[in-house]
């Protein structure tokens, strides 16, 4: 009996290029988004995420490349031809307007008939739970009522695709949150594919199934939100997603039990073999989560040889250059003896420990990870 088939992607893009003079916004991209995915275009300002979720929107022309909808070549065709809607920062409500009316409005001018328009209307409203605000004007709504309202218009229409261009951006960080998780909520509760444009990696980690992380132009990792954040495959995307320790050595052994690489302090730690090599250049990323910190005693700090732990890594010996507290949390920056400065997260069950104070450094060698350079990282090195 033949396999049964994987079904084609709701959004396919295939070398997608644009081109503004000599500026290439958009430089061949490939993706495929899955039907119902959470998707999230993620990146820096002017790194072509916005550019690309406005060409499959039709509201941008492709200098190269195809755009599919279904398996069907929508690249030249305008946007009323596509079964998607956009929703904006700017909301692009009607000011004369009311609530129920800017809704309505798509349905009307597609002559849908007028029970169905107050049917439909309402069930968008209640969607986003904005029942009985119908006869209020834009003006007479908070931000995060009016990006609310914005969302029951595009979805009133049932597109097959939602395109979000950064919709929270506006908003303060409480209410944005907020909306993050309702967000969420209708996404799931439609079923509905969401295209996602943001440059907050911490908003595109709690919305998304997946995420494509953007670098001029061009996708630099595509994968869910735990890969990009623990196993991040460029210098770029462990420093973009997150925050993480990014340390620059030279592989000075290989030993059974893992690599050891000196530092640019001069200092030693291990990380996993992998395919390197001795006199490899390396540079390896350590989230703060992943440092632990113990306090010594004066005599103990300073000056000796960092020690091994059982599974080969190596333990650091520095000083608390700054705490701050977080809450749930503390969060350490130590000075190696080497002079590395060294940032931690620790649980405030740990206790906290005053500037100054002597500790050791470790990390577990999983947690220590190999970064290569991509493309333009390697150019930006050249010049």
């Amino acid at each position: 009996m033949a396999g049964t088939e994987e079904p084609a992607p709701e959004i396919r893009l295939v070398d997608l290029a644009k081109q503004y003079g000599e500026v290439r916004a958009v430089d061949s991209v490939c993706l495929d988004i899955r039907s119902g995915e959470f998707f999230s275009l993620l990146g820096p300002s002017g790194c072509g995420k916005t550019t690309t979720l406005r060409m499959i929107g039709g509201f941008e022309e492709p200098t190269a490349g195809r755009i599919e909808l279904r398996g069907r070549d929508v690249s030249h065709d305008p946007p009323e031809r596509r079964p998607v809607n956009m929703v904006f920062q700017n909301y692009a409500l009607f000011p004369h307007l009311n609530v129920f009316d800017n809704v309505a409005f798509g349905l009307r001018r597609h002559k849908v008939p007028r029970d169905d328009v107050r049917r439909r209307t309402s069930e968008a409203l209640e969607l986003v739970r904005l029942t009985g605000f119908d006869k209020r004007r834009p003006t007479q709504l908070s931000g995060g009522q009016q990006q609310r309202v914005a969302l029951a218009r595009a979805l009133v229409n049932r597109p097959t695709v939602l395109l979000l261009d950064e919709p929270l951006g506006a908003l303060d960080l409480k209410l944005r949150r907020q909306l993050q998780i309702e967000l969420k909520r209708i996404q799931q509760e439609v079923g509905i594919t969401f295209v996602y444009v943001t440059h907050d990696q911490e908003e595109a980690l709690t919305l998304s199934d997946r995420i494509a992380v953007m670098r001029s132009g061009r996708v630099e990792q595509l994968g869910t939100p735990e890969e990009l954040y623990d196993r991040p495959l460029t210098r770029f995307v462990a420093d973009f997603i997150g925050t993480t320790n990014l340390l620059a050595g030279v592989v000075d052994s290989i030993e059974a039990g893992g690599a050891r690489v000196r530092l640019s302090s001069g200092e030693l730690c291990g990380v996993e073999t992998g395919t390197l090599v001795v006199g490899q250049a390396i540079e390896l990323s350590v989230r703060p989560q992943a440092v632990e910190l113990n306090a010594t005693g004066d005599g103990e700090a300073g000056g000796g040889h960092p020690t091994a732990t059982d599974d080969g890594s190596a333990i650091l010996r520095g000083r608390v250059e700054h705490a701050a507290y977080m809450g749930t949390s503390v969060d350490y920056v130590v000075r190696t003896d080497g002079g590395l400065p060294i940032a931690a997260v620790v649980p405030r069950s740990a206790g906290r420990l005053a500037p100054a104070t002597p500790v050791t450094i470790h990390w577990r060698l999983e947690d220590a990870l190999t970064l290569v350079r991509s493309a333009d990282e390697r150019q930006e090195a050249k010049t």
